[in-house]
């Protein structure tokens, strides 16, 4: 018996240990994404970077959308990251909306907040209401983008660019944003 209580706590030990692991990994490559995003926006609106740093606080998110004639999906993960406390909140995005269009999409989102209490309302309850018109063909560094992206949130601007994607849209989108419970410390 004491043999088998001793493989139990040695699994759990390695399975923890390879959890954290794991999960260090993945807040590694979300911070990683980031600062590639951020890097791309600043070369492609380089008003931003003064934006984000006077603001309240940001958050910039990896998505993957689908537009199939009337309904659009979308899925994906990021981080939020608090000005004045230094502190990042690692989240996790589903969408779903409707309008005409057709295509697939990755693209990134950057969300910069105004204001306090918008920072706060997008960290605890997570939802956005936006409006997308976009058409994009692009391949990493080949291809073309425009997108005209707004969000119904006061005290926010957003920011959309596309990394990978062939699509045709206008659409009309709700966003559930949630906290990741194994990547929040």
């Amino acid at each position: 018996m004491k043999f088998l209580m001793l493989i139990f706590a040695t699994s759990l030990v390695f399975s923890s240990t390879a959890y954290s692991a794991s999960a260090d990994k993945k807040r590694a490559k979300t911070l990683n994404m980031r600062s590639e995003v951020l890097a791309s926006l600043y070369e492609e609106k380089p008003e931003a970077e003064q934006m984000i740093r006077v603001a309240e606080g940001y958050a910039v998110f990896s998505n993957i959308g689908i537009n199939v004639v009337f309904f659009s999906a979308g899925g994906g993960t990021g981080v939020v990251h608090d000005n004045s406390n230094n502190k990042d909140t690692y989240m996790n995005m589903a969408s779903a909306g409707f309008g005409l269009g057709l295509g697939v999409k990755d693209f990134r989102g950057i969300f910069i907040f105004h204001s306090r209490s918008a920072l706060n309302r997008f960290v605890e309850y997570g939802w956005d209401f936006s409006g997308q018109v976009d058409a994009a063909a692009k391949s990493g560094e080949k291809g073309r983008e425009e997108n005209l992206a707004a969000t119904a949130v006061n005290g926010v601007t957003l920011y959309q660019l596309t990394k990978n994607g062939l699509a045709l849209q206008a659409t009309l989108q709700g966003t559930k944003y949630w906290k990741d419970k194994k990547l929040n410390k």
